[in-house]
């Protein structure tokens, strides 16, 4: 079985009053390549007349946004010309590529009439052959999305990309990664295989899981070595899983806020570039 090397429980980084835990990047844990940041925002329940979500207009380059939208919902709006309201089970995937500006905000009808909200934003990085590739949106309602279940549906996964047990994910993506959103019901378990080559993102969101016989308590991604392909996981109670998995791109990673590069000169031209509206302008 693969071996867990670490246990990092999500750090609490509200922003404003939007409830936010990140996992990633931590002080403990900069990326598991080429994962390199996830925002949990919520549970928490929205009054009527709320502001609703807190992100405006922003640049990126670089790099992928992946959102899970549990509860609630996003109005997307990017200068690539997309638009589009993704409600609860939905997913949106964005390749900013070379750069692109966008928005994910509330719609008009959540910040009337409030409501429980709960999302996940995931970024994936791009290797250097596809930094500058052009910008690619998709959002997909929960009922586009692949599903795979077991025979007596105690465990079910919203496949979103690459596979799972022979599912094929909902997106197609620039390059090879897997990422799935598991549901258990207590008492369920599950055995998967993953190359021994390729990284593991595995985050509970909800409820309390062991796998290869550690617990994994929610709010706490687990950082596995790479010794083994079987994974053997065990509700513990009833829980959602954030599992992705993708060959590492070994390559140096540098950040610069919305921006993720190669090299420091990178960063410097990409934001020459956002303010000399190459990015688009809103």
């Amino acid at each position: 079985m693969r071996n867990i090397k670490k246990l990092h429980k999500a750090e609490y980084r509200p922003i404003g009053d939007l409830k936010t835990w990140s996992p990633l990047p931590t002080r403990d844990l900069q990326m598991i390549d080429p994962f390199i940041f996830l925002n949990h925002h919520g549970p928490q329940e929205y009054p009527p007349n709320n502001n609703g979500l807190p992100f405006g207009p922003h640049p990126h380059r670089g790099m992928e946004t992946v959102t899970f939208i549990l509860d609630g919902d996003i109005t997307h709006k990017d200068t690539g010309g997309h638009n589009s309201v993704i409600e609860a089970g939905g997913v949106q995937w964005m390749t900013a590529g070379k750069g692109l500006l966008h928005a994910e905000v509330s719609s008009e009808e959540f910040k009337k009439e409030g409501g429980p909200l709960e999302i996940l934003q995931l970024w994936v990085n791009l290797p250097k052959r596809l930094k500058m590739t052009e910008p690619h949106y998709r959002g997909l309602q929960k009922d586009q999305i692949s599903v795979w279940k077991n025979e007596n549906g105690s465990v079910s996964a919203q496949v979103v990309s690459g596979n799972f047990k022979g599912i094929r994910g909902a997106f197609d993506t620039p390059t090879s990664v897997d990422l799935s959103l598991v549901h258990f019901d207590k008492d369920s378990e599950i055995q998967l295989e993953i190359p021994k080559s390729d990284n593991i993102f595995f985050y509970v969101i909800r409820g309390k899981l062991e796998v290869n016989e550690i617990e994994v308590p929610e709010l706490h991604l687990a950082e596995f070595s790479r010794n083994s392909e079987i994974l053997n996981i065990i509700a513990n109670e009833n829980s959602i899983l954030l599992l992705g998995h993708a060959e590492p791109f070994d390559e140096k990673v540098v950040f610069g806020g919305p921006f993720v590069m190669n090299s420091e000169e990178e960063i410097q031209q990409a934001y020459e570039d956002y303010k000399a509206g190459k990015m688009g302008s809103w």
